[in-house]
């Protein structure tokens, strides 16, 4: 009778600790991926302190952020533009704002008849306004732009951020909306950090490489490698929880409530078979992620490329570090 209740026990407590530790997958999945959930623990804000601890700070880096800024200021006051919307097949609705070239004549509003357009991606837990300093320099080079929060993000509707996996996906409904309105479009896809990763995502779709798309390049701007990788960093990182315990569950967790694997969404398997001229962009004190990831994705490229490593940069701060090299580069590259 003793070995029996003793049994009945050890049942009952593996079973508790099997579920407790289901609970804890499904809340380190939640505290990571699932925004409104995300909201109520503010890990937005934990995530975002924690990231900023990691930035460069340096003068002549806050002084041309600063002037970024204002240029951006500036320019949104005056340039037309307008909010659209499209639905993904799963039902979510997904914002973006579109934005006309600016300034085009000396009237400041007057319109440049231009066929370049650029889809610009934000990163993990960003919003669209993120990348309107990127914006307002394509526009100011007689481009159109077309920035959309990704989905979970922003006003964009869903229920867990897709690191990549789901948006690659969503951001083709973009390129559709592109050739609705401008049936000659030229794309440019510019993306940082999980926006860039996205890009290079993309970069693989077999509607891509065959030419479905005019994509004339891509930038990317301080890509992961692939957003199991990530995933693993980060849960050590960021919730202090050992990743060999937590992460194969977490995934295997968010294929069964998010509907995709997290391996899946690689950016290094997916330039392997771009053939989208592409430039990498990283920074050399990028603590969120390392240089060597841009130096293993450039390696791993099929396409046309180049790279940029930009001295003194810290996450997604190219383009402060050294605003004339970081647009330069672009310029030349993309031929703009």
């Amino acid at each position: 009778m003793r070995a029996k209740r003793l049994k009945k026990i050890l049942i009952c407590a593996a079973i508790c600790l099997f579920a407790a530790y289901l609970a804890a997958v499904n809340f380190l999945l939640s505290a990571a991926l699932v925004p409104s959930f995300m909201r109520r623990l503010d890990a937005f804000q934990s995530i975002s302190d924690a990231s900023f601890a990691t930035q460069v700070q340096t003068d002549s880096l806050t002084a041309n952020a600063s002037a970024q800024n204002a240029l951006t200021d500036q320019w949104y006051a005056y340039v037309v533009h307008e909010n659209q919307t499209v639905t993904t097949g799963d039902g979510y609705v997904l914002d973006a704002e579109i934005f006309e070239p600016y300034p085009a004549e000396d009237s400041g509003r007057a319109q440049e008849l231009s066929h370049t357009w650029v889809l610009l991606l934000h990163g993990y837990t960003g919003w669209k306004q993120d990348m309107y300093p990127y914006a307002c320099w394509y526009s100011r080079q007689g481009c159109h732009c077309v920035v959309p929060d990704l989905r979970a993000q922003g006003a964009s509707e869903g229920d867990f951020i897709g690191m990549g996996a789901t948006d690659r996906y969503d951001c083709l409904l973009w390129l559709d909306r592109i050739l609705e309105l401008d049936p000659q479009a030229k794309i440019i896809i510019h993306g940082q950090s999980m926006g860039a990763a996205t890009a290079l995502m993309m970069s693989g779709l077999p509607q891509l490489t065959s030419g479905q798309y005019p994509v004339r390049a891509i930038i990317s701007d301080a890509a992961y490698t692939d957003a199991y990788s990530m995933f693993t960093d980060k849960a050590a990182e960021w919730f202090h929880v050992p990743p060999a315990l937590f992460v194969p569950a977490a995934a295997v967790c968010l294929k069964l409530r998010g509907g995709y694997w997290l391996y899946s969404a690689s950016a290094i398997e997916a330039v392997k078979k771009s053939n989208i001229p592409t430039l990498f962009i990283h920074g050399t004190e990028d603590k969120i992620i390392d240089v060597t990831s841009c130096t293993r994705l450039y390696d791993a490229a099929a396409c046309k490329k180049k790279i940029l490593i930009v001295p003194g940069a810290g996450h997604c701060q190219a383009s402060q570090a050294d605003p004339n090299l970081y647009f330069q580069t672009i310029r030349d590259f993309t031929g703009l």
